[in-house]
């Protein structure tokens, strides 16, 4: 990226937040720090209101707005790609808004990029399991955290856990929401188990935003409670041998199971994995029995071999 196209970037980032911090754009723009002091005096001598906060970051005068950006093929294609991942893995009103957005978005393309647009929509698909937060009366849950997230307000929910399909209402304090295995997950501290806890949106029966407000200062953030979690977690180490031909049915999956590393010798490959939950990835190794050889601890393998007898049963009871 030359100059002018950076500092350009670096006023359009400026304008998308209240507040920059010199770090935060060394990080984005792969600069050194004084690169980026020079940047800032560039564009202050070339007339914008900057105001600098000692130690603080940087920020514009308060009503400055940049003229419509133009934005590039490539920037433009990314929102095509964007707008499938959204439909797939939203719910029903942010996926509208961000229909809205495009338009507005699309508006101030070149005619030439418009029609690009328009003729690659068609040719981009993204396929997933069913999405949990379209079924009736949950399709605002998403937009309706978020909103309690920004707003700082508390969320009240009637919930269904999953292993023991227990109903109960609780009043949460947010602290964040994450998307992982196929599933929308809250992170929220619990009023009635004095805890925080992890609720999956689709297993929420019903939700309401309180007038109340709660303190978000009074929690960690999302990474830091996530980095916390992980780092106390009981983990587990795995080990299974796949051989090298059948090495492209675990290459998708296998992050979302705790690999960690591998070794390959000949024509078979030895996999780590680092789980909190065996019974969880036995049963992920289930769907690959035929293939996959679990090589240790011991109890998964007796686990594994419990699970095909049960299933053996099971089947010869039709």
């Amino acid at each position: 990226m030359n100059r002018i196209d950076r500092l350009t970037a670096i006023l359009t980032h400026l304008q998308s937040k209240r507040l920059t911090k010199a770090q935060e754009i060394a990080d984005r723009f792969q600069i050194s720090l004084r690169t980026v002091y020079r940047d800032i005096r560039a564009l202050e001598e070339a007339g914008v209101p900057l105001i600098g906060e000692a130690g603080q970051g940087y920020s514009l005068v308060e009503g400055y707005r940049l003229p419509p950006v133009m934005f590039t093929q490539e920037e433009a294609q990314a929102f095509v790609v964007a707008e499938k991942i959204l439909e797939k893995f939203s719910d029903k009103g942010s996926s509208e808004h961000f229909h809205s957005a495009l338009m507005k978005i699309k508006s101030v393309l070149k005619s030439q990029e418009k029609e690009r647009v328009n003729e690659l929509s068609p040719l981009v698909a993204v396929y997933t399991q069913k999405n949990q937060l379209l079924h009736s009366g949950k399709d605002q849950f998403l937009r309706m955290i978020l909103e309690a997230l920004s707003s700082k307000k508390l969320i009240s929910i009637n919930y269904t856990t999953f292993d023991k399909e227990e109903t109960s209402e609780r009043t949460l304090e947010g602290v964040g929401i994450y998307y992982a295995f196929d599933q929308w997950y809250l992170i929220a501290w619990c009023q009635l188990r004095k805890d925080y806890r992890t609720f999956r949106l689709d297993r929420i029966n019903w939700l309401q935003i309180l007038s109340d407000d709660y303190n978000p200062q009074a929690h960690p953030s999302l990474k830091e409670y996530i980095d916390k979690v992980r780092s106390a977690e009981n983990l587990i180490e795995v080990k299974i041998e796949v051989p090298l031909a059948k090495e492209k049915y675990l290459k998708t999956q296998k992050y979302n199971h705790g690999f960690v590393m591998e070794s390959r010798k000949k024509d078979k490959i030895t996999m780590t994995f680092m789980t909190s939950h065996i019974e969880g990835f036995v049963r992920w190794m289930i769907s690959m029995a035929d293939m996959v050889q679990i090589i240790s601890p011991p109890e998964a393998k007796d686990r594994i071999l419990e699970l095909i007898e049960e299933m053996k049963v099971n089947q010869s009871e039709k």
